[in-house]
C-alpha cells in the first residue's frame, strides 16, 4: 500500500513539473473544461504575468543593440571620401600675362574656394582664353565620368546605329532615346550602345576626338590621359562601363575641351594653344589637328546636350544664366576616395563663342550639376561684361591663317 501512494505521489510530482515547464499543452483538458462563452473574462495567472514582464524587460534591453547593429550597417556602405571638396590659393603659378583678362576673372569668380579648375576655350582656333588652377588643368586628367557618353554617341551616329530618335529598349516596359538619354545621362543606354559598338570601334572613335592624346601645342606642363589599349575586365563592367561612366579611362580637361570645341564648330578639332604673353596673343595662329566627319551629326546630339541644361542633369546652370542657349554635358563619378564632378558646354551664340570646362575634385559635395552651377555663375560673369555683345575676342583680332594638319 505504501508503495502504491508513493508512485501515485511521484506521477503527481511529474505531471506538475510538466505543466510549469510548459508541457501541458500535451494533456487533453477538452473534457474537463466547459467552454468559454464571448462575455467570459480571461484572466492572466501570476505566473503569466510575471513570464511577460521578464520578456518585456529583455526586449527593452536587446531593442537599442538591434536598432544600433541595423545603423551600423546601413552607414557601413556609405563611399568615404578623403579628398576636400575646398582649396585655398588655387590660383597660384598661373602663367596669365596672355589670358582675356575679362574671362579670367568670370572664371575665379565663379570656381571661389572650390577644389577644381576652370578652362575657358575659343572654340573656332583652339586659343585658350583663360584657365583656373593650371596644375590641375594641366594634370594627368581623371575618369571622364558620364561626359565620355559624348563620344560614344557620336561613335554610334557615325557608325549608323542610332539616330536621336531611335528607341532602345532598356528593360520589360522601358525605352529611350538619345536626346533624352543624353539629357538625364541615362547609364543603361550607353552600356547597351557600347556593347553593340564594341570596344575597338568605341576606341577608334575615342581617339580620333582626341582621347589617348596630347590636346596642347607647346603647352608646358601638360600631361596626357590615358585610354587603355584593351577591353577592361567583365568583372569592371567591360565596354559598357567604359561607355557609361568612363571606367578604366584617364581623360584631362584639356582633351575635353578640344572634344567639345569641334563639337561646337562643327567638326574641326584643333590644338589647343595657350598664349603666354602679349605678343603671343598677336601672333596667334589657330593649328589644326584633324578634320572630324561630324557636322551631319552634330544637330542629332544637339538637343539632347540643351536638354540637359534645360531639364536634366545640368538644370541648376539655369538658376544663374538662362539669357542664351547653353548645350553641355555633366559628368559624376568617384574612384580611391575622390569624387569628381565634370561639367563640359559651349555657348550656342553668333558672337562671344566659348567653350567651357569645368572640373572638381573632392568629396560629397562635388559633382556634375555642382559643376554645371558654377559653370552658370560663370556665363551670368561673361554676359554681365558684354561677352556676347562684342566680336569673338581673337577671331576678329587675329589674320583667319589656319596651320595645315599635323600627324
Amino acid at each position: 500500500m505504501q508503495k502504491l501512494f508513493a508512485r501515485l505521489g511521484f506521477a503527481v510530482f511529474v505531471v506538475l513539473l510538466l505543466c510549469d515547464a510548459g508541457f501541458g499543452a500535451t494533456v487533453n483538458t477538452h473534457a474537463l473544461t466547459p467552454k468559454k462563452t464571448k462575455s467570459q473574462k480571461i484572466s492572466e495567472t501570476q505566473h503569466a504575468r510575471k513570464r511577460m514582464r521578464r520578456l518585456a524587460r529583455s526586449r527593452a534591453a536587446t531593442t537599442p543593440r538591434l536598432q544600433t547593429t541595423a545603423s551600423h550597417r546601413r552607414h557601413r556602405y556609405y563611399e568615404r571620401f578623403s579628398t576636400s571638396s575646398f582649396a585655398e590659393d588655387v590660383t597660384e603659378g598661373d602663367a596669365i600675362a596672355g589670358e582675356d583678362a575679362v574671362v579670367r576673372q568670370a572664371a575665379i569668380d565663379a570656381l571661389g574656394n572650390l577644389n577644381g579648375t576652370v578652362v575657358a576655350i575659343e572654340p573656332t582656333s583652339g586659343r585658350i582664353l583663360a584657365m583656373v588652377n593650371q596644375r590641375l588643368a594641366l594634370s594627368s586628367g581623371a575618369q571622364p565620368c558620364s561626359t565620355i557618353k559624348l563620344s560614344v554617341a557620336l561613335a554610334a551616329l557615325s557608325e549608323g546605329l542610332i539616330t536621336k530618335d531611335t528607341e532602345i529598349h532598356l528593360g520589360r516596359s522601358s525605352s529611350m532615346n538619345l536626346t533624352t538619354a543624353l539629357a538625364h545621362s541615362n547609364n543603361a543606354y550607353f552600356e547597351a550602345l557600347g556593347r553593340e559598338l564594341g570596344f575597338e570601334k568605341v576606341s577608334y572613335y575615342a581617339h580620333q576626338y582626341g582621347l589617348g592624346e596630347m590636346a596642347g601645342y607647346n603647352i608646358a606642363s601638360e600631361n596626357l590621359g590615358t585610354y587603355p589599349e584593351e577591353e577592361i575586365s567583365s568583372k569592371l563592367g567591360g565596354v559598357g562601363k567604359m561607355c557609361s561612366f568612363g571606367e578604366g579611362i584617364s581623360m584631362t580637361p584639356l582633351q575635353l575641351g578640344a572634344m567639345v570645341s569641334a563639337i561646337a564648330n562643327g567638326g574641326t578639332l584643333y590644338y589647343l594653344q595657350h598664349p603666354t604673353s602679349p605678343e603671343e596673343v598677336a601672333n596667334f595662329e589657330p593649328r589644326v589637328k584633324r578634320r572630324l566627319d561630324i557636322a551631319p551629326l552634330i544637330p542629332e546630339i544637339s538637343d539632347g546636350m540643351a536638354g540637359a541644361v534645360t531639364y536634366g542633369t545640368a538644370r541648376h546652370l539655369r538658376v544663374n544664366f538662362s539669357e542664351e542657349e547653353i548645350l553641355g554635358k555633366t559628368g559624376t563619378c568617384s574612384h580611391a576616395g575622390t569624387r569628381y564632378g565634370w561639367f563640359a558646354s559651349y555657348a550656342n551664340t553668333d558672337v562671344g563663342r566659348v567653350v567651357v570646362v569645368i572640373f572638381l575634385e573632392g568629396g560629397r559635395p562635388t559633382f556634375g550639376p555642382k559643376a554645371a552651377e558654377i559653370a552658370g555663375v560663370m556665363y551670368r560673369n561673361l554676359y554681365d561684361h558684354s561677352f556676347f555683345v562684342r566680336p569673338a575676342l581673337s577671331s576678329d583680332a587675329v589674320s583667319p591663317k589656319i596651320s595645315a594638319p599635323s600627324n
